[in-house]
């Protein structure tokens, strides 16, 4: 576990006092069906039907609500493909704060509708989140204004990692998690508070083989700069900031690491929507599809997949159906 780990833990019990009354505690729900072909317990943890749709905005909260009435004042700037720029949209507005979202050219277009409705400030630039990403930092700099990191920040790391807590109390038998990879913002949260509460729980880390852009710094030992290609999982797709705190934490708490296929994503959302009623986006659908490649190795184990979020387009669901 990461040295920094203790200090980190601790913010996510204040992040969870915070935001209290702020989001939602997300059931895990028993799945019936993947218990059965894997013969253990499988959980779902439906951060799908969270506030805006995806886990965001506990970090989301937790870093607008520590926001100095200066800082408020002044308004903040973030970079997103969607989920984590909904979910500041909505902080902004319970924290009566203004801010600026920068989005990539390609971003899916259910998820730019609900943002020109959200009343935030909206401008385009960049291939992918890493280009994205830069530029917005540049411009909140200009403007003396907050930046608010999709992952790399340690106010959002403690939001996500509220996850952990309520995972412990609602399956305190977990030995194991899937979750999707994309900055890492989630897993380092979710992976420290878990990892403090339960030392033997296993992290397995999931990615889309189109985009995966922390897999391969991983492996390699450092942060590299790669091309992805299209993918359902567009909600974890795209580059990484080249001094994210989120690499170390990935680097010591990833217990496993699982690439799947576009397809394999396909029929994963077919998966939870067919047994389940529940529509989940792609990268909610990479961690379902992860476990479904590899469940021969955790036959008769305790796994929670992480949903992360809900928000597909209808043309992607269709094409998913």
């Amino acid at each position: 576990m990461p040295t920094e780990s203790p200090d980190l833990f601790a913010a996510i019990v204040g992040a969870e006092n915070r935001i209290r009354g702020q989001v939602l505690k997300t059931p895990a729900l028993h799945s019936p069906h993947l218990s059965r072909l894997s013969g253990g317990r499988v959980f779902l943890k439906l951060e799908n039907l969270q506030w805006t749709g995806s886990f965001k905005i506990r970090g989301a909260m937790n870093k607008i609500l520590g926001l100095s009435d200066l800082q408020k004042e002044q308004g903040v700037v973030t970079a997103s493909t969607g989920n984590h720029a909904l979910a500041v949209a909505w902080a902004l507005r319970r924290a009566g704060c203004r801010g600026t979202v920068v989005l990539p050219l390609r971003v899916s277009p259910s998820k730019l509708e609900e943002l020109e409705l959200s009343g935030v400030s909206l401008v385009r630039h960049g291939r992918d989140s890493a280009e994205t990403e830069k530029w917005a930092r540049q411009l909140a700099r200009e403007r003396g204004r907050i930046y608010v990191s999709p992952y790399n920040d340690f106010e959002i790391i403690a939001g996500q990692g509220t996850i952990g807590l309520e995972l412990a109390r609602q399956v305190p038998d977990l030995e194991v998690l899937f979750a999707t990879v994309g900055g890492g913002g989630l897993m380092s949260g979710v992976g420290t508070a878990l990892k403090s509460l339960f030392p033997a729980v296993e992290l397995v880390g999931c990615w889309p083989r189109n985009s995966p852009v922390l897999y391969e710094s991983l492996r390699a030992g450092r942060i590299l700069e790669m091309e992805s290609a299209p993918t359902l999982s567009d909600g974890s797709a795209g580059g990484v900031e080249p001094d994210t705190v989120t690499f170390e934490f990935c680097r010591q708490l990833l217990d496993e690491s699982v690439l799947v296929e576009e397809e394999e994503i396909q029929q994963a959302i077919r998966l939870i929507l067919e047994k389940h009623r529940l529509v989940v986006e792609g990268a909610a659908g990479v961690a379902v599809a992860a476990f479904l490649q590899q469940i021969e190795r955790y036959r008769g184990r305790t796994v929670v997949l992480l949903l992360c979020g809900g928000n597909i387009s209808l043309k992607d669901l269709k094409t998913c159906l």
